[in-house]
This record gives C-alpha cells, sequence and structure tokens, in this order.
C-alpha cells in the first residue's frame, strides 16, 4: 500500500475520532445543563408548594394587604405557565420580589411573627432559598463549561455542525440588583 493512502486514511481516522469523541463531551455537557436546570426547577416547586401556606397564614393577620398576597400568587401562576428556561426565570424573580415585600410586610404584625405556623414556613422558604442558591450557581457552572466548549476551537466547528446551541445563564434580575434599602 502506498504511504500516502495510508497517512491519509491515519488523517481521515483521526478527525472522524475527534468528531466523534467531541460531539459525546457536547452531548455530556448539554445533559448536565438540562439536569442542573431541573435540579433548580426541584427545588423552585417545593418553594411554591409552601407559597400557598405562607398566603393563607399571613391572610389571616394582614387582611388589608391583599396587593402583596395577589402578586406572590400571580408571580406564582406566570412561572406555572412559563413555557422556556428564560420565561421561568423572569418569573422567579419577580416571585423573589413579592416574597420580599411579603417577609417585609410580616414585621409589621407581631401577632404574625410570632406563628409558629408561619415561623416555621418561613425557615422552609430561607432554606429552600438557600437551596436555589446553591442549584443557580452550580447550573452557572455547568453552563459555563458547556458554552466554553461550543465557543472554543475545534470543539466549536463540531458544536456549529451538530446545532448545539449557546444556553442561557441563570442572571438575577434588575431589581434583585438594585441596592437594599434600609431604614430605621
Amino acid at each position: 500500500m502506498n504511504i500516502g493512502i495510508i497517512i491519509l486514511i491515519a488523517v481521515i481516522l483521526i478527525i472522524v475520532l475527534f468528531v466523534i469523541t467531541t460531539y459525546n463531551t457536547l452531548v455530556v455537557l448539554r445533559n448536565r445543563v438540562r439536569d442542573q436546570w431541573a435540579q433548580i426547577d426541584v427545588q423552585l416547586k417545593r418553594r411554591f408548594d409552601l407559597i400557598p401556606n405562607v398566603v393563607e397564614t399571613v391572610k389571616g393577620y394582614a387582611k388589608h394587604e391583599s396587593e402583596t398576597l395577589e402578586d406572590i400568587v400571580k408571580a406564582r401562576n406566570t412561572f406555572l405557565s412559563a413555557d422556556s428556561k428564560e420565561a421561568e426565570m423572569e418569573a422567579n424573580s419577580e416571585l423573589s420580589k413579592a416574597m420580599t415585600k411579603l417577609f417585609a410586610l410580616a414585621e409589621s404584625y407581631p401577632d404574625l411573627k410570632a406563628n409558629t405556623n408561619f415561623l416555621e414556613l418561613q425557615q422552609e422558604l430561607k432554606e429552600t432559598e438557600e437551596k436555589i442558591a446553591s442549584a443557580r450557581q452550580f447550573y452557572n457552572d455547568t453552563v459555563l463549561t458547556y458554552n466554553n466548549k461550543t465557543e472554543t476551537i475545534p470543539s466549536n466547528i463540531v458544536a456549529a455542525l451538530f446545532k448545539f446551541k449557546r444556553e442561557a445563564f441563570f442572571e438575577a434580575s434588575a431589581t434583585e440588583r438594585e441596592n437594599v434599602k434600609v431604614e430605621f
């Protein structure tokens, strides 16, 4: 056999192995991104399951504060009807804002602050928020790895060839970035 043909076959084999390896790596990374999003989703659903209990508890003490309670229910329903990750992220930001207002509102009602049920729900929500923050961080780390792989040479060639798309980071909304106003 001619040495040129052997070299050509070796080069083609190396290219094919590179494409296969890169493709498999991209699939694994994309699946990790999806898995991490699902982990966030699990925590968000836990939060949403707790919210009706918090709302009902607060209703008994703060009957005239219906706007805050309506904002929470609206944000929860918006999330549940979201059809994309981006829409879920936006609805989550709105819900976080509404929950912050709710807990600020609770400060105005000493009886509510002393209610055992409310305190337990508040603690569960706090723990859930911490889990959400941790899951968001891990998700963003996973997205970074995936996006780097889809955008760096030479794996970006394989990513473009097989239509691997860039994933969105879970970012804080504009309202979450604002300075907290503290009044005494």
